[in-house]
């Protein structure tokens, strides 16, 4: 998995894609490196699905994959079945892609590892490299393997009841309409209980100066969450509170991202949390924005504003809301903490990091049990 002669095949493998037409990315190759890693890399069955679950994201996309994988592995124009993307030779075996191995000293082979290692540690090593250290390749990288990452917003239990196979409640209108068909004898019980509704999540996302090496990331990781989970606001701040809920529902991130960085007029400025999120609940928690829900505040919790005004915000957000987390880039890492985390401590329901993606991810996780 670790030779020169299959890495670079793979690579050639995406780029062919690419130039085919469809969006295959750096870190969208990366992924299929990993998966490939516990796979046999000489079986034609492994590296073609291997390749259509990490590198095929639309069902019309598939005819294209199907041409591209016959010509780049097989030699073989023109367009396929689409059932029987490469034939299976007599006997029941699939085909074997036979690769060169290169021969390598040990100078040599150790020199490669330290170059590129294995990729699946590779995709490991970019989600535990904080996003303050990494280049722009790899923050390009690390955004196309975001996509993948999902919130599960935990739910909580409405007033309102929906049927069900068995409860405590039993469904009274469904009984009395069953027995006036059967002349008044019910024949069965019908149940009902109380229907579950997800709760709203709100992401307050700190774009000051001081959290300029993770404000974009955040950003990135609010638009995804923002795609795939219903019932998400978006706010950013600085010296003063702006909603880009709206910005952020482009389908393209970039353009979602520069319009979200238009709308904000104090990008990397100062920082102001405590009238910020003073702001929020006086203006937009009145208005059912964030009740009963989860609040997520990621900030480093550098504040040049009043501390009493922070205290008091935060008091009233853990009583408008259900929880409050707070994504801070530098928990964990033995910084000492800021005025605004101590002042803000004490309200907060989850401290959790936000210094690399892994982090987010352990966050998107742990959402699901925050009900």
């Amino acid at each position: 998995m670790a030779g020169d002669a299959f890495l670079e095949t793979l690579v050639g493998f995406g780029r062919e894609l690419r130039a085919a037409g469809l969006p295959v990315g750096t870190g969208d190759v990366l992924t299929y490196c990993a998966a490939m890693e516990p796979l046999d890399p000489t079986d034609l069955l492994d590296l073609y699905w291997a390749g259509r679950t990490t590198l095929v994201t639309r069902r019309e996309q598939i005819p294209t994959y199907h041409r591209v994988f016959r010509e780049w592995f097989l030699g073989v124009p023109g367009e396929p079945d689409e059932a029987r993307p490469f034939n299976r030779p007599a006997g029941g075996r699939s085909a074997n892609l036979q690769l060169p191995e290169p021969e390598q000293t040990g100078d040599e082979r150790e020199q490669l590892e330290a170059r590129m290692g294995l990729v699946g540690s590779d995709v490991a090593t970019l989600r535990a490299k904080a996003f303050a250290d990494c280049t722009p390749e790899e923050l390009a990288a690390l955004r196309r393997i975001m996509r993948t990452v999902r919130l599960t917003p935990p739910r909580r239990r409405s007033r309102r009841t929906t049927p069900a196979a068995a409860g405590r409640r039993p469904d009274l209108r469904r009984i009395v309409r069953e027995a006036m068909r059967t002349h008044g004898d019910p024949a069965t019980l019908h149940w009902r209980e109380r229907r579950l509704r997800q709760r709203p999540v709100v992401l307050v996302l700190d774009v000051s100066g001081s959290m300029a090496d993770y404000s974009r990331a955040l950003l990135q990781f609010a638009h995804v969450t923002s795609r795939s989970t219903k019932r998400v606001e978006v706010f950013c701040f600085g010296t003063r509170l702006t909603r880009i809920t709206r910005e952020l529902e482009h389908r393209r991130p970039d353009d979602a991202l520069a319009r979200a960085a238009d709308a904000v007029v104090d990008w990397e400025g100062g920082t102001r949390i405590g009238a910020s999120l003073d702001t929020f609940v006086r203006d937009w928690g009145r208005r059912g924005i964030g009740r009963g829900g989860i609040v997520v505040v990621c900030s480093d919790g550098l504040d040049r504003g009043d501390p009493a005004l922070l205290e008091s915000a935060m008091q009233r957000l853990a009583r408008l809301c259900h929880r409050v987390v707070w994504l801070d880039p530098h928990a964990g890492t033995g910084a000492p903490s800021s005025l605004g985390m101590t002042v803000a401590t004490p309200y907060v329901d989850e401290v959790l990091p936000a210094r690399d993606l892994a982090d987010l991810e352990s966050f998107a996780r742990t959402m699901a049990t925050l009900g």
